[in-house]
């Protein structure tokens, strides 16, 4: 069944009101074209008129002149032709028959409408004077007012049935045609590499399916020139950062090195150039794939020990130099995977950047229906217009934070796993000291 919003009901609203409009305008039309066209014409009302002047005439003269006039009258139009006085006695010399008074019964006034019911020659009444004596006689057929009934009934039959399928065309144009040929040439526009062209508001704002088409076609849209976006930026950023070692690898080649400094020096260029192409990959993974993450409980503390010694084994601290303050029931809905690369890449940044002697802590606690993830380290910190820039591919703010041997990948790509799990990640001074919160969904 359609819902309240679907194209259905405006289709079938629209079809519902074309047929009853049909219907009435046809109706109405109708009825017009044939009470107008009952009227007798004023050449007919003339020519009536001139009847009843020379039968007023004839009955000055006597009866026997009304009868020459009738018997002239009938001679030039066939029909029943009558003077009659006010009790519809005759004024000649024969009285109507039964058929004629029969007739006397239909007769109406020669000014007023005719009605198609009494025949193609309706009986009508003429006035001679004010004693009431009339001439009744049979409308001649040169006289009839339908003479033209035909062509009005057509241009009433089939004239307003075209006019409102004019209408009813043009309202089903800019109420289904219009909008699929704004998604046609849309989708053109797609097709051409055109992503800066969007659907207009009327459109995405439609609560019907061709709303619905149109807003998918525009996040569509959206979404696909943020991706090449994205992947134009890091290519720039790529080559860019690829520079500086291929360029240190091409002194070293043409240097007079021993041999095992160069291959020491080879191994740790190609080493770091492998990392950040494992990055630039998994990172633009993210963006333009955005993966649907599979998310259970995880233990933080349990995780966070095990991130620990990776981070001791790699960057040799010792592991009293990396505190937690953990409550033992913490456990996050997240994907484990997921969110231990977020978490070791922002236990990476924060050792990166410490002093020689610095530690860094994790501390967890509950807000609500979510846990906040703390890691504070000691370096000395990030400039506050700066705070959202770290989260950017390739951002490295070495100016203010030394030691900084990555490539700053880290923090983005943990925004972005952070984010697919329904989480969020900002950073915020210390004073001194540098402060990565991550917020996500308790169990």
């Amino acid at each position: 069944m359609p819902n309240r919003h679907s194209l259905f009901w405006r289709l079938a609203l629209l079809v519902a009101s074309f047929c009853l409009a049909m219907i009435w305008v046809s109706d109405q039309v109708d009825r017009q074209v044939a009470y107008r066209s009952s009227f007798l014409s004023p050449q007919a009302l003339e020519t009536l008129q001139g009847y009843a002047e020379q039968a007023h005439a004839a009955v000055r003269q006597g009866p026997a002149a009304v009868d020459r006039w009738i018997a002239a009258q009938q001679r030039k139009e066939p029909g029943v032709v009558l003077v009659l006085d006010a009790h519809q006695q005759s004024l000649g010399t024969r009285q109507p028959d039964d058929r004629e008074r029969n007739l006397l019964r239909f007769a109406r006034p020669y000014d007023r409408p005719m009605s198609r019911r009494a025949g193609p020659r309706p009986l009508v009444y003429l006035d001679l004077d004010e004693r009431g004596n009339q001439l009744v006689i049979q409308l001649p057929e040169h006289l009839s007012p339908w003479d033209h009934r035909a062509l009005l009934v057509a241009v009433s039959v089939y004239l307003p049935p075209v006019v409102l399928s004019v209408l009813f065309g043009w309202l089903l144009y800019r109420l289904l045609i219009s909008p699929l040929d704004r998604l046609r040439r849309q989708a053109n526009a797609l097709r051409g590499n055109r992503l800066g062209s969007l659907l207009p508001a009327s459109l995405t704002h439609r609560n019907d399916e061709l709303g619905e088409l149109g807003r998918s076609l525009e996040y569509l849209t959206q979404r696909l020139n943020d991706s090449i976006r994205q992947q134009q930026q890091l290519l720039r950023d790529l080559s860019h950062e690829l520079r500086t070692p291929l360029s240190r690898l091409r002194v070293a080649c043409e240097s007079e090195l021993p041999r095992d400094v160069l291959c020491e020096r080879v191994e740790r260029e190609v080493s770091g150039m492998q990392r950040l192409v494992d990055g630039t990959l998994n990172l633009a993974w993210l963006d333009s794939e955005q993966p649907q993450l599979e998310c259970t409980p995880v233990d933080i503390e349990s995780l966070w020990n095990l991130i620990c010694e990776d981070a001791c084994f790699e960057s040799g601290w010792p592991r009293e130099r990396l505190a937690s303050d953990i409550p033992p029931d913490c456990l996050v809905l997240g994907n484990l995977n997921a969110l231990a690369q977020a978490l070791e890449n922002v236990l990476r940044n924060a050792i990166r950047h410490s002093p020689a002697d610095g530690t860094v802590k994790l501390t967890a606690h509950r807000e609500g229906a979510q846990w906040r993830l703390s890691v504070d380290d000691q370096g000395p910190g990030v400039p506050q217009d700066k705070l959202d820039v770290m989260f950017r591919p390739f951002s490295r703010l070495s100016a203010a934070r030394p030691g900084g041997d990555g490539f700053g990948l880290g923090l983005a790509i943990a925004q972005r796993v952070i984010a697919l799990q329904g989480g969020r990640i900002w950073a915020e001074n210390l004073h001194p000291g540098l402060r990565v919160n991550l917020v996500l969904q308790d169990v």
